[in-house]
């Protein structure tokens, strides 16, 4: 159905696509792999017809023998959302925050003049119910709901018109392991129900060997190795590939790393809540637990359970409503004094939405001292903390743009290390890399930790790093701790069925 043959793509010159050549037929999946920038969404933007201002192709994309290069813009908006769907990473950006969501399921169907408007909307809560969202209203509002239900929404509006190709562009990567499995589970339904064909684009490598029927490895704009995925994954022939595999399973060597007895963040019978119109709602319900000077401790649990909240309160910016955190000794408030704040830094899931970008990264790596004066030495502060986390000093006169993925999330370590911290929290840091450069981010905590003995508090809903780089894991349901151990422990023989369920849940790649 879907044939790319000798596809090459140039943006203003410079080549991004070689002689890509792929098939997809109906009722199957491929799973596109490979580290960023290697060229995949480009891939699938070449096949929808969304390429950038000053891209020229070559070869084909052909559909059903049309070659979709061909296409005018008028053919090519007949057969997007009709013939060929897609799914965005990120739904919040690709929903309209100001529509209603059955509205924007059926606006799908008008523009195709598919339906009229009261046909729309009965096909638009057909389909919601379709993608598991029977007990939410299609009057609801995108920021009304969970990520895991914002990204069913997207699939419903993808497969309105039943197309015969769905593009999904890292549909799960900034999910938990639980929504990511019915999500998972939802698409591969889709393609067995409505026998459409599936491209699956994705960095997970264990996503991809649980999903795909053929799996197609991409480096540098071109396919490298392709073939029916059990083959693929058993015999692993190119280098390249066998060396994703080996940074998808990658354990940091943190053997130097010295753990003292004495905890250095104490949490005891924190309680967190909100005010809702039908009284307060516990966020938080009496968590404790302690992390000592060196360990990496682990937290795991699905989206809303929790761990933001707690960590909201950890770094000093929510108040609790009962119990106590300290650090060191001395008690963590919104009230608290630098001196104690600088000793806690976070490093976010997303660098680029953490920074200005109108900012060189100088006064990036320094936001930290901006509200309490430049320290005379500031300079040399900054080309430190650039230099621990491997760039150079001259890196910062650039803007973040000018920096890979990898590079911005070491500008953001850089930034939590200025402050020279006993305590970081590491929030999703890692979830949104793909397997190698987060190999290399992992082994760079790895090392700041052994030499300046630090702590990490690491949340993640990736249970395969938790597992490789934590000492302690603590999991997190409806506000309480409910299981918490030595992490290798945990994952070996968990105590608790909600444990369970999430280490089921996870995809499993084989060694």
């Amino acid at each position: 159905m879907i044939a790319l043959d000798g596809l090459s793509l140039a943006i203003h010159g410079t080549p991004i696509l070689r002689d890509v050549s792929l098939s997809l037929a109906p009722g199957r999946i491929l799973g596109l792999v490979g580290e960023s920038g290697s060229g995949k969404s480009m891939t699938a933007l070449s096949i929808i017809g969304l390429l950038p201002h000053g891209a020229k192709t070559t070869g084909a994309a052909l559909l059903d023998g049309e070659d979709l290069r061909q296409a005018s813009e008028r053919r090519l908006c007949a057969l997007r959302g009709n013939e060929i769907g897609m799914i965005f990473q990120e739904p919040m950006t690709a929903l309209n925050p100001m529509k209603q969501i059955g509205a924007q399921v059926a606006e799908t169907l008008r523009i195709h003049g598919a339906a009229s408007r009261r046909e729309a909307a009965r096909i638009a809560r057909d389909k919601l119910d379709r993608v598991g969202l029977k007990e939410i209203p299609d009057s609801r509002y995108p920021h009304e709901l969970s990520g895991g239900q914002r990204q069913r929404v997207c699939i419903a509006m993808a497969i309105a018109l039943r197309p015969r190709l769905l593009i999904a562009d890292e549909p799960t990567t900034a999910l938990d392991v639980t929504t990511q499995a019915q999500i998972l589970d939802l698409l591969r339904e889709l393609v067995r129900e409505e026998g459409m064909a599936l491209l699956l684009i994705t960095h997970d490598l264990a996503v991809v060997a649980e999903m795909a029927d053929e799996i197609a490895v991409m480096k540098a704009g071109e396919v490298v190795e392709h073939g029916p995925a059990a083959s693929l994954l058993r015999a692993r022939r190119h280098p390249y590939t066998r060396s994703l595999f080996e940074a998808s399973g990658h354990q940091p060597d943190r053997a130097a790393t010295r753990i003292t007895e004495a905890p250095l963040l104490t949490v005891t019978g924190a309680i967190r809540e909100y005010p809702t119109r039908r009284g307060p709602f516990r966020a938080v319900n009496g968590v404790s637990f302690a992390l000592r000077q060196g360990e990496s401790l682990g937290l795991v649990g699905e989206s809303g359970c929790g761990k933001s909240t707690l960590t909201r309160a950890i770094l000093g910016l929510d108040p609790l409503q009962g119990g106590t955190i300290e650090l060191a000794g001395a008690p963590v408030t919104p009230e608290m004094g630098f001196d104690l704040r600088r000793r806690v830094q976070v490093v976010f899931q997303d660098p680029y939405g953490s920074f200005n970008p109108r900012h060189r990264v100088g006064r990036l790596v320094s936001e930290p001292f901006h509200l309490t004066g430049r320290p005379a030495d500031l300079p040399a502060r900054i080309a430190a903390a650039l230099r621990d986390v491997g760039l150079s000093e001259r890196d910062a006169e650039k803007y973040p743009h000018e920096f890979s993925g990898g590079q911005r999330q070491r500008i953001a370590i850089a930034r939590a290390l200025i402050t020279h911290p006993e305590l970081i929290v590491l929030d999703e840091a890692v979830s949104a890399l793909d397997v190698q450069v987060r190999a290399r981010i992992l082994d760079l905590l790895a090392h700041l930790q052994a030499e300046r003995g630090l702590s990490y508090l690491f949340i993640s809903h990736d249970l395969s790093v938790v597992r490789n780089v934590t000492d302690r894991v603590l999991v997190m349901k409806a506000g309480e701790i409910v299981e918490q151990g030595e992490t290798g422990q945990v994952f070996t023989a968990p105590a608790h069925p909600y444990t369970r369920a999430l280490i089921s849940a996870a995809p499993v790649l084989a060694a």
